[in-house]
């Protein structure tokens, strides 16, 4: 499992729309795996809301999110991804949560971005499987 921001921000912040939705996915799934981007913009978010970034690290620390990408090893995939889809646009998390994903093949992104996740495209034809909630 795959873990966007969205998701993340939303289990940390009572005030989410998405908080039930997302607590209900980190008791579902024991373990979801990241990158520092998607950390770095769950934190940006969560200071926006005057909320504790610091419990996004605990989440690592309590292994219940790990990171596990370098940028080294696929900047020249996410450097094509952010082109190819400029006109979204894709954000760096957002590329290299594509780029982790074709890494393995049953892998899953859960994400509150329904909308652009499913205009990207892993190894160019292939759809990004997720896991959204239900808009309302």
């Amino acid at each position: 499992m795959l873990l966007d921001a969205g998701p993340l921000v939303a289990f940390l912040n009572r005030d989410d729309e998405w908080h039930n939705w997302a607590v209900a996915q980190f008791k579902r799934f024991p373990q979801f795996i990241t990158c520092e981007a998607v950390l770095a913009e769950a934190c940006a978010r969560l200071a926006y809301y005057r909320r504790e970034q610091s419990k996004v690290i605990e989440l690592i620390l309590n292994s219940a999110v790990v990171v596990d990408f370098e940028i080294e090893q696929s900047a020249d995939r996410i450097l094509r991804l952010m082109k190819k889809y400029a006109d979204q646009p894709m954000d760096f998390a957002d590329a290299c949560l594509v780029a982790m994903s074709e890494r393995t093949s049953d892998s899953v992104v859960v994400t509150l971005d329904e909308t652009d996740f499913s205009v990207y495209r892993r190894h160019e034809r292939e759809i990004v499987p997720l896991i959204t909630p239900k808009q309302r």
